[in-house]
Order: C-alpha cells, then sequence, then structure tokens
C-alpha cells in the first residue's frame, strides 16, 4: 500500500506537468469567445483542466491509500503536509477554473503545485508513529482544515499576481513603487525555485556536513547541514573533513544551520533572476506580459476576491481556532507564542486588515 500511495504521487506530478505545458501552449494559441465576447480559452485549455483533474485523482489517491496505511491523516510530518498543501491547491484551481475557465491561472498554478511535491521529496517519506500528545482526532480536524484554506488562499495569490502582471506598465524604464513590488514577488518566486533545485541536487548525491558546536546551553551538540555550510555553527569543528570548511562561524545565538539555509535560497534566487535579466535584458514580470494581454484583470479580482472569502474564514477556524483548541488538549495550554502560532496570528490579522 505505501509503494501504491508513492506511485499514485509520481503519476499525479507527470499530470500537474502536463497541465503546465498545456496551459501555457493555451495561452499562445488562438482563442475562442464566448457570447460576452470576453476570452476564455480555447481546446488545448481544455486539455489542461482535464490534466489538472487527471493529477488532483491520483493526488487524492495518494492521500487515501496512504491514510489507509497508516491509520491516521497524513499531514503529521513536512513531506505529508507539503503534499497535502498541494493537492489543496490543486483542488481549489480545479473549482475555480471550472467556473471562469482562465488559463492564465492554471500557468501560475500548476508549476506551484509542482514544485511543493517536488520539494517534499526531499525529506523523509516514511512515516513515524504519532507522538502521544499529537494521538488526537484534532490532528485531522485542525490540520486539514488549515491546509485546505492555505491551499484556497494560494489560489487567490495567483489570481492577484496575474491581475497585477496584466495591469502594471513593466516596460518602461523608470523604477515606481509598482514596478519594485511585482519585480520583488517575482524575485522571491525565483528564489523559490532555485532553493527547491538546489537542495533536490544535494540531496540526490546525499550530501551532508557534520559539525561538533557548542550550543546556547554552552554544551556540546552536533548538527547536520544538507547544503554546504557557507555559515558555520558557534565554536564549530569539522566532523566530516571531504567536506568545505565555513567561511564565517556564527555566534551562539543565531540557528546557523537555518541562517545557512536561507542564504543559500535568496543567494541562488538572486543569481538565477540576475542571470534571467542580463539574458533578456526585460523585467521578469514583463517577460509574462504576452501571455497576459487577453487576460480581464476584473475577472482576475473576482478570483481573488472570492478565494479569499472562501480561504480566509477556513484558515481561521483551522489555523487559529481548531488549533487553540488542540494545543489545550494537547498541552493544557491555548497558547504559547510558538513560532508557527504567531505566525499563524500575522497571517489571520494580514488578512482581515
Amino acid at each position: 500500500m505505501a509503494q501504491l500511495s508513492m506511485n499514485l504521487l509520481t503519476i499525479s506530478f507527470f499530470f500537474y506537468l502536463f497541465a503546465t505545458i498545456f496551459y501555457a501552449v493555451a495561452l499562445t494559441g488562438k482563442k475562442w469567445r464566448n457570447r460576452n465576447r470576453e476570452v476564455t480559452g480555447n481546446k488545448w485549455g481544455n486539455v489542461g483542466y482535464i490534466a489538472s483533474i487527471g493529477g488532483l485523482l491520483f493526488s487524492l489517491g495518494y492521500f487515501v491509500t496512504r491514510w489507509i496505511e497508516i491509520g491516521f491523516a497524513p499531514v503529521s510530518n513536512m513531506f505529508e503536509y507539503l503534499t497535502f498543501f498541494s493537492i489543496t491547491i490543486s483542488l481549489a484551481f480545479v473549482l475555480l477554473y471550472g467556473m471562469y475557465r482562465m488559463n492564465a491561472l492554471g500557468l501560475f498554478t500548476m508549476p506551484v503545485v509542482m514544485l511543493m511535491i517536488g520539494y517534499a521529496s526531499i525529506f523523509v517519506t516514511e512515516y513515524q508513529p504519532l507522538q502521544p500528545a499529537l494521538q488526537s482526532y484534532w490532528l485531522e480536524i485542525h490540520v486539514l482544515t488549515t491546509g485546505l484554506g492555505q491551499g484556497i488562499l494560494a489560489v487567490s495569490f495567483g489570481a492577484g499576481l496575474v491581475q497585477l502582471l496584466r495591469m502594471i506598465d513593466l516596460k518602461s524604464k523608470r523604477m515606481t513603487k509598482q514596478t519594485f513590488g511585482i519585480e520583488f514577488v517575482m524575485y522571491m518566486i525565483i528564489s523559490l525555485v532555485a532553493f527547491i533545485l538546489v537542495t533536490n541536487s544535494f540531496n540526490a548525491f546525499n550530501y551532508e556536513a557534520t559539525f561538533s558546536y557548542v550550543n546556547e546551553f554552552d554544551e556540546q551538540a552536533e548538527v547536520q547541514y544538507k547544503l554546504p555550510p557557507i555559515f558555520g555553527p558557534n565554536e564549530g569543528e569539522l566532523l566530516t573533513p571531504e567536506r568545505m570548511e565555513p567561511w564565517i562561524y556564527m555566534p551562539v545565538w543565531v540557528v546557523s544551520d537555518d541562517f545557512n539555509t536561507v542564504v543559500w535560497a535568496f543567494g541562488t534566487g538572486l543569481l538565477l533572476y540576475v542571470g534571467i535579466r542580463l539574458v533578456t535584458r526585460r523585467r521578469i514580470g514583463a517577460l509574462f506580459q504576452p501571455l497576459l494581454k487577453n487576460v480581464n484583470p476584473e475577472t482576475m479580482d473576482e478570483i481573488s476576491y472570492r478565494a479569499i472569502a472562501i480561504g480566509f474564514p477556513i484558515f481561521t477556524l483551522g489555523g487559529l481556532v481548531f488549533a487553540m483548541i488542540w494545543a489545550q488538549v494537547a498541552w493544557t495550554r491555548f497558547w504559547g507564542w510558538d513560532p508557527k502560532e504567531v505566525w499563524a496570528l500575522i497571517t489571520f490579522l494580514f488578512y482581515a486588515a
């Protein structure tokens, strides 16, 4: 059953890949119009939609078979949650595309689903038994509703991005707040792509660098790096001499392996961004604008609004209300200022505002 679930997930990845290709072709192919004379899609977009549905069905097959295999909802580690997140994004997209038939939304959404599945593969795919505190039906209630809300909100992000790319003039050489903002968003997306490519590449070669260091309690400890250590731990000693030495050793109050990962993400993203700009001599956003010339920005605004109107209350229930109830049941406290709790609150306040 475990092997079947992984095979289904792999198949879904290729369906999402085909959907991305078909949506890209749809945006450059001949369009047909509805009775309101709005561009709504073409045959390649329909094929892409069928591929999207196929990817969703196979990924749901993975989710159900894995649930049967392990006996509880497969959302308890990073691999499982990222794959579930990709499923919720594709589910939200399939529902919204069925209503609006906007191929541009597919071109921006399906690659994100693929990236989530690809990034999930670097984590441990075997399931681990749940800790006693987590053995509760609130696991399913909290995590499933949170993931569903985040998936719907992710589609609203895609629709909003398409709308901005359609409306903002990115050909002008003058840098404005609007052009800087959209380019910063594109740089962040490129950083995500670069980070996933880099981490998967080093993971394929089983890269590890182990350090002995002095932690914040002034005790000897060990830490493993999955990426080459540009920044090493406090008073670190490399235990795998075949690996490169760090360029800089960080003070004790810095979580050095996490900081090293962040630098790799934004550094490789910057290199990729600058490389694309040098080759194309255009802003990244401007590269997509010819594909979006027939997109109705008002329709994209409506999609984004509807997605947020649905996703925000679901996220509020799952990410805050159900989370606090589960925390009280598991740890006898509603709130503990855990980083995930804090960022759930920040996300809630952002959408509320």
